[in-house]
């Protein structure tokens, strides 16, 4: 990353310096395929390092409430929370696979954005984002379940009034119908109706958990275990989140599919692999607007946080785009890296960490669109600035930070971020993908830095605090463009789930 960093922060210019650049690109996406797929030819048995015994039933809230399994409470000696005995109702006195699960949430947020898209809007914009949802898991025997879960996102006192990710009065989040063939090592399962979907680190397929009005689809999906192997296939549409009552509806503009398999491999490694496709009758960037068919290929390979003994964890990913945007061709790539170490013995337990990543942008003036697409991803790609800020398109970026665990169940982190353009051509666009900053003719790479500080209380399993600040400090590049004065943010957070 460091070589990479190095090669796309020298200007370069004409088609030589472009061929370069793509040869460079095109090297590193098969160099990560090629060993991610070569460790995924490894068996995933004889885990030396995992300690024998039962497992302890997971009372853990998911990310996805659909994931959560809470079986384990028909045993009545099991129960010891408040809210266990709607955690597990039974429907069938002889059948004990037949039940209820009930989950709910409550989330106030406080947020404060001042100078937002560095200027654009020169005011403090102080507003209150209230989130609640409650959902219903109905399991009729093993093989057949439905999920639904409500939802209700509203926003008071922001000027300019809500946007689409900040109010939905009141409509359904997740809606579908389960029918698998079974529950073991060997299964499949197709689902239909309203859905979440969330992969991996979240950089491409999210449920946008930072903002206010969290993302779901309207479709179908086939989810597979194969040996070792986790898959899943799915023909989606994004849903419109329209402000009112129980009004969304599939956005017939946007089509997405795609195949995404994972697996465990040794030494606590995990690996995907995936294929996405996307159809956008209208998409916009720096080079205008035109139909987007859009392909994504790519892999992953992760090791999660140490959290008995010193060690290492990382996530890489790396994926190549292709398709047509109008008369034109796609090439598009990205390489994203989280290299951590942390001490869970020690005091604190802390944990060093630092992300490099470069994504590919666009120059106008040839017939092939080179600006990266994030699809769907998570609304807090950054972290702190969830809702604002620069995008994880046409940029570079070295982010380091670090983390620890106070005492009362407190955990804090400091961050700070250096962003560039990648392409001296393309502009600066916002997390969902859409551009905020033309180039303008700035042959600035600089667009900015942002120190960032979260501090987080879990006062409860189900009753958590949280607060965020950070500021972004102009680059060169916002500068030239103006308005280019320094963005600051901080947020307010309260949350309750069962």
């Amino acid at each position: 990353m460091h070589e990479a960093l190095q090669r796309h922060c020298n200007s370069e210019s004409g088609a030589q310096g472009k061929e370069a650049r793509e040869r460079v690109s095109s090297i590193r996406i098969f160099a990560i395929l090629v060993t991610v797929f070569f460790l995924a030819g490894q068996p995933a048995h004889a885990q030396s390092d995992e300690a024998a015994g039962p497992v302890p039933p997971n009372r853990s809230y998911m990310l996805l409430r659909e994931d959560e399994d809470w079986s384990f409470l028909r045993d009545r000696s099991l129960r010891q929370d408040f809210w266990d005995p709607i955690k597990y109702i039974p429907l069938r006195g002889d059948a004990d696979d037949w039940y209820l699960t009930i989950g709910g949430e409550a989330r106030e947020v406080w947020e404060q954005i001042g100078n937002d898209n560095w200027g654009q809007s020169p005011y403090w914009n102080g507003y209150l984002n209230e989130r609640y949802m409650l959902s219903f898991d109905i399991h009729y025997g093993k093989l057949v379940r439905t999920f639904v879960e409500l939802k209700s996102g509203l926003n008071s006192f922001r000027r300019g009034g809500p946007r689409p990710i900040d109010e939905k009065k009141l409509g359904f989040q997740a809606g579908f119908l389960e029918v698998g063939t079974s529950s073991g090592a060997n299964s499949v399962a197709l689902r239909a109706g309203r859905q979440e979907l969330e992969y991996g680190s979240g950089r491409l397929i999210d449920v946008r958990e930072g903002p206010n009005v969290r993302l779901s689809f309207d479709g179908f999906m086939v989810k597979s275990k194969i040996d070792s192997w986790r898959i899943d296939g799915f023909a989606m549409r994004p849903d419109l989140d329209n402000p009112g009552f129980f009004d969304n509806a599939p956005n017939h503009a946007v089509g997405f599919w795609g195949v995404y398999a994972t697996r465990p491999l040794p030494r606590k490694l995990s690996l995907d692999a995936y294929y996405l496709g996307l159809d956008r009758k209208e998409a916009t960037f720096e080079r205008g607007t035109a139909r987007e068919v859009r392909h994504t290929l790519g892999a992953r390979i992760s090791r999660p946080i140490a959290t008995e003994r010193p060690a290492w964890d990382f996530d890489y990913e790396g994926l190549g785009q292709f398709g047509t945007f109008g008369s034109d061709n796609i090439r598009a790539w990205t390489v994203a890296s989280e290299t951590g170490y942390r001490f869970p013995t020690m005091r604190f337990k802390p944990r060093f960490s630092a992300k490099a990543d470069i994504s590919s942008g666009d120059h106008p003036s040839s017939n092939t669109l080179g600006t990266f697409s994030p699809l769907f991803p998570k609304g807090n790609y950054f972290g702190v600035l969830a809702t604002t800020g620069p995008g994880p398109i046409n940029f570079i970026d070295v982010h380091p930070r670090v983390e620890g665990t106070l005492p009362k169940d407190v955990t804090a982190s400091f961050d700070w971020i250096f962003q560039w353009r990648e392409s001296l051509d393309d502009g600066v666009y916002a997390v969902p993908g859409f551009l905020i900053r033309a180039a303008d003719g700035s042959r600035a790479r600089f667009v900015g830095q942002r120190p960032g500080i979260e501090i987080r209380w879990q006062t409860t399993p189900h009753m958590w605090f949280q607060a965020d600040y950070g500021i972004f400090y102009a680059g060169r590049f916002l500068k030239e463009t103006r308005p280019g004065r320094n963005l600051n943010y901080w947020a307010l957070w309260a949350g309750y789930k069962f």
